[in-house]
């Protein structure tokens, strides 16, 4: 991958951008230190967060209850209800 000082960088800026726009990417480096890679839009990665389980999770009817004689047992010392 190429690697271009900031003052090169900001010289051809325009042939840069046009070469990077084509798949060709490339580094652009702040005293001999890379700073940043540049890369075309459509081949950067897309995060999507919200919704990224929607349908995989299902919540049970008895939610709100899961559980419930255990928490009874913890808090009040009832004894658990034979099953």
């Amino acid at each position: 991958m190429q690697q271009y000082n900031i003052h090169n960088a900001k010289t051809n800026l325009s042939a840069l951008v046009d070469k990077a726009a084509v798949g060709d990417s490339f580094i652009i480096a702040k005293a001999g230190k890379p700073m940043v890679k540049v890369i075309p839009i459509s081949t950067q990665k897309t995060v999507r967060r919200i919704g990224f389980l929607k349908g995989q999770i299902k919540i049970p009817v008895d939610f709100d209850r899961m559980g419930q004689p255990n928490i009874i047992q913890d808090f009040e010392g009832a004894e658990l209800p034979a099953k």
